[in-house]
């Protein structure tokens, strides 16, 4: 019997990124697409907008993740640096508080002070920032893959309603053609992310479709009433 030990939170940094991406491009986009379509813009001006958004919108994505995550891995880098200045500082200290952490997850006293003492021994910054800390490498955060992950998947889903858009064969058809083809790709991407997470692909496909209708409605909304008011 094959015993399957594949575990897939490592995927977790880049995947979070890509999936925000990709469903921020099309629901966005569409969105945009279908409230300009909604006040009665020519066919024109509604395809403007949208190209529009894709530039803003990936823009916004890599500064906004650069910046997020940067935060993050800062805090990080400080709190590696905050833990070998303890270290340096008072090394018995560290000790027992390891020693603690390690009774504490069930450990006689003796070998989690054996414990702690092997592992310190080896590495004791990496002991402590891992067991005490919760960080399993000296930096997580990677603020230019979160970057151009994001960018290049809000792109990437973006280019699903320009598409549709070009594709629609008359103005009025914008609005349903762009609808549609995007709440497909959104309950694909729903889908395809909870499969590479081994999620449920069915709560993953729904939650995504779901949100994507919603702004698209709201969006629609607007778009009419500024129509009607124009």
């Amino acid at each position: 019997m094959t015993h399957d030990n594949t575990h897939y939170s490592h995927r977790t940094g880049w995947l979070r990124a890509a999936v925000l991406g990709a469903n921020d491009g099309i629901v966005s986009t569409a969105s945009l697409i279908i409230g300009v379509a909604s006040a009665h813009a020519a066919a024109d001006d509604i395809l403007l907008a949208g190209v529009a958004g894709v530039v803003a919108g990936a823009m916004s994505m890599a500064a906004g993740e650069y910046v997020s995550v940067s935060s993050q891995s800062d805090t990080e880098k400080a709190d590696v640096a905050l833990e070998q200045y303890h270290l340096d500082r008072d090394i018995d200290f560290e000790l027992q508080e390891l020693t603690d952490i390690y009774m504490k997850r069930g450990l006689q006293p003796e070998l989690a002070a054996q414990v702690a003492r092997e592992l310190m021994a080896h590495d004791a910054l990496d002991a402590h920032l891992r067991d005490e800390l919760g960080l399993h490498e000296r930096v997580n955060a990677k603020p230019v893959q979160a970057a151009f992950t994001s960018a290049g998947m809000f792109i990437l889903g973006a280019s699903m309603p320009l598409a549709a858009t070009i594709a629609a064969p008359a103005t009025t058809h914008i609005i349903p053609v762009v609808a549609i083809s995007s709440l497909l790709s959104l309950t694909a991407l729903g889908t395809f992310a909870a499969y590479l997470g081994k999620a449920n692909m069915l709560t993953g496909a729904a939650r995504v479709a779901f949100w994507g209708a919603l702004a698209m409605a709201f969006t629609a909304l607007t778009g009419t009433l500024f129509g009607i008011i124009a």
